[in-house]
């Protein structure tokens, strides 16, 4: 009656298994670490990096406990802080050798690792990250400008409609901002009619409608157009992305590991950063402002020897281009700029007409036609694409120009991984931001208060689990002891799959942790209650194990839902902390209806449920006069 087939208690143990390997990250504890990560988005960091970096600690004569490599750069693992401190300094050196730090390509950070071994970082058994509470740092809350973003599209949109009028010789007698829409005037009703047609082919995202005179002097016809809803919806989606896109590219060069950049609501941008306790230094990457600039090569014969030999032709300036393979070579460009980023529309990453990665640039209607002239003006020279950004130019690539350039594409190809390809799109995309941004919370947290919360955190937790494993063995005994173990069971769950998750803990996620502790040995209560109520009833042993399991679930499942709804609605509606709270709390109710139905039933059966005649199961005291029939 009470015997589980053989693949449940399999599926139990590898439960187990699972709970207990990927928590074990989160108990080893953090080894010091040293983390290289590229200043500039055009500079790869990948696996070819690494023997580089080796071969720099091997001739300091320092040895690692681990070279890893992902999205943000290279980390390399120490025993000790000391030989942390040599390697940053060894690397430094190595790596950015110029004296002027804008001049550095890559940030040597501090950093801390999981101290998990090689085969448990290799199945993806990682800890979870710490938040601002508990590891110190700056947190930003910064609130889009959408009626700016909205206003420099409706900008955009009248310059290339002034060009669109033009290009098909249409006259008007006027285009004009009012509001929030766009007014254009013309001569008679049927050139209004033609505009109208025209204006809905090419920009299919704006509304139109016909407007009266504003009086009888007034003998024009005149045509408003408005972004339509949808279109609006688009553009606030588009401008967030692009201004996490930009905030992530500015904040790796500060060098923190594990940045969290995330939107919140439809217009709000939270941006935490661990370990950062220069709030200045994080405002001024936050803030700063990046432009795209397209300047031609000066390829004169000589000149180029003329201006490295410090004699610089009038209208020039001597920069640096850097090569895929880590070498610079200088560059010397026209200080004319032929065009701006605020033309660029898009980027993104494709192929050419060859198969071979390429990135595809969209212009407006103003840009389109500049580089129409230009390409044609200058086929079979080089024109570069600069990122201006503090102050330095940086020349992203500087390819020839094979024929005229129609309809606002260029296409930017060479020898080039798609990887690469994929990180110039994202850098023209991201070189600036799509709408203005301000600050409107800042909070600093000290790494002590970290700590400090740390160890309380886990304190609570921990005492509150002691407790109510005493509570529990003491009352019913030896079913009350198998509950404790299935609590435990539980607590390893929820933390396995948050680390799965790679989530960030934080103190309302401790919070949520201890209170599904406490939550989750209610389902035991009431199964064991159960228990006891049959064996008053007059049950055998094995068969009130049996009905305590069976007929309280729906009790517990009824209990768990209205619990989990409330956790959703927290989820759906809520933000920030209390969202984080919302997902440990939803997660802990599943992993406690497993561990206090299935966990737990696998051990009673496994004391209980293999013996042909049980006369008492140790549950307490049942308050019966008569002992229970044995079976």
């Amino acid at each position: 009656m009470n015997r589980y087939p053989l693949w449940k208690y399999i599926m139990v143990l590898a439960a187990l298994l699972f709970g207990f390997v990927y928590t074990l990250p989160n108990l080893l504890g953090s080894a010091p670490a040293v983390q290289v990560s590229s200043n500039r988005a055009t500079l790869k960091i990948d696996e070819n990096f690494r023997p580089r970096v080796e071969e720099i600690l091997a001739a300091a004569d320092i040895e690692n406990t681990g070279i890893f490599v992902d999205a943000t750069g290279i980390k390399v693992r120490f025993a000790d802080e000391n030989a942390q401190s040599r390697a940053r300094v060894a690397l430094e050196k190595a790596l950015n050798p110029a004296p002027n730090p804008a001049d550095h390509d890559y940030v040597v950070a501090l950093n801390f690792l999981s101290a998990s071994p090689r085969w448990l970082t290799a199945i993806g058994a990682l800890p979870m990250y710490q938040g601002l509470d508990l590891r110190g740092g700056v947190h930003f809350l910064l609130q889009v400008d959408m009626p700016g973003a909205k206003s420099r599209r409706l900008d955009s949109i009248s310059a290339d409609l002034r060009t669109l009028m033009r290009d098909r010789d249409m006259r008007y007698t006027g285009i004009n901002r009012e509001g929030e829409s766009i007014l254009l005037r013309f001569h008679d009703a049927e050139t209004r009619t033609k505009a109208q047609e025209l204006i809905g082919d090419r920009f299919p995202e704006l509304a139109m409608i016909e407007t009266e005179a504003a009086s009888a002097e007034d003998k024009t016809f005149a045509l408003a157009a408005a972004l339509r809803p949808e279109a609006l919806q688009q553009l606030g989606e588009y401008a967030l992305k692009q201004n996490i896109s930009t905030l992530h590219n500015r904040i790796n060069e500060l060098g923190v590991a594990e940045p969290v950049i995330t939107q919140q609501g439809a217009d709000r941008i939270v941006v935490q950063l661990p370990g950062v306790l220069d709030t200045g230094k994080a405002k001024d990457m936050i803030g700063r402002t990046a432009t795209l600039e397209l300047r031609m090569v000066d390829e004169t014969p000589g000149a180029l020897e003329a201006a490295l030999g410090g004699s610089l032709p009038f209208g020039d300036e001597l920069l640096t281009e850097h090569e895929r393979d880590g070498r610079k070579r200088p560059i010397l460009l026209k200080k004319q700029v032929v065009l701006t980023g605020e033309r660029l529309t898009n980027a993104q990453p494709g192929v050419d007409e060859n198969g071979q990665p390429a990135v595809h640039l969209d212009f407006d209607a103003s840009g389109a036609r500049v580089i129409r002239a230009i390409t044609s003006e200058n086929a079979g020279k080089r024109m570069a694409i600069l990122l201006i950004e503090k102050g330095r130019a940086e020349v992203v690539t500087a390819p020839v120009i094979r024929s005229e350039i129609g309809g606002g594409r260029m296409m930017i190809s060479g020898n080039m991984r798609m990887s690469e390809a994929n990180d110039i799109a994202l850098l023209l995309r991201a070189g600036s931001l799509a709408a203005p941004m301000e600050i409107i919370e800042e909070r600093t947290v000290g790494p002590s208060l970290g700590k400090e919360n740390i160890e309380m955190g886990f304190d609570s937790t921990l005492w509150g689990f002691v407790a109510v494993v005493a509570f529990m063995c003491f009352y019913y005994r030896v079913v009350g002891l198998i509950s404790s173990i299935a609590l435990t069971a539980n607590l390893l769950f929820l933390l396995a799959l948050l680390s799965m998750l790679q989530a960030t803990l934080t103190l309302p996620g401790i919070a949520a942790i201890a209170l599904t502790l406490g939550m989750a040995i209610d389902a035991n209560v009431l199964i064991n209650e159960r228990i006891r109520e049959e064996l008053r009833a007059g049950m055998t042993p094995q068969a009130a194990i049996h009905a305590g399991y069976e007929r309280a679930f729906d009790t517990i499942l009824d209990s768990n839902l209205t619990t989990l709804i409330a956790g959703l609605a927290l989820l759906i509606f809520g933000s920030g902390p209390v969202r984080g709270f919302a997902v440990v709390h939803c997660l802990g109710i599943f992993t406690s209806i497993f561990s206090a139905v299935t966990v737990s039933r696998a051990l009673v059966n496994l004391v209980y449920g293999y013996r042909r005649k049980l006369v008492r199961v140790s549950i307490g005291q049942v308050w019966k006069s008569e002992p229970a029939r044995a079976q």
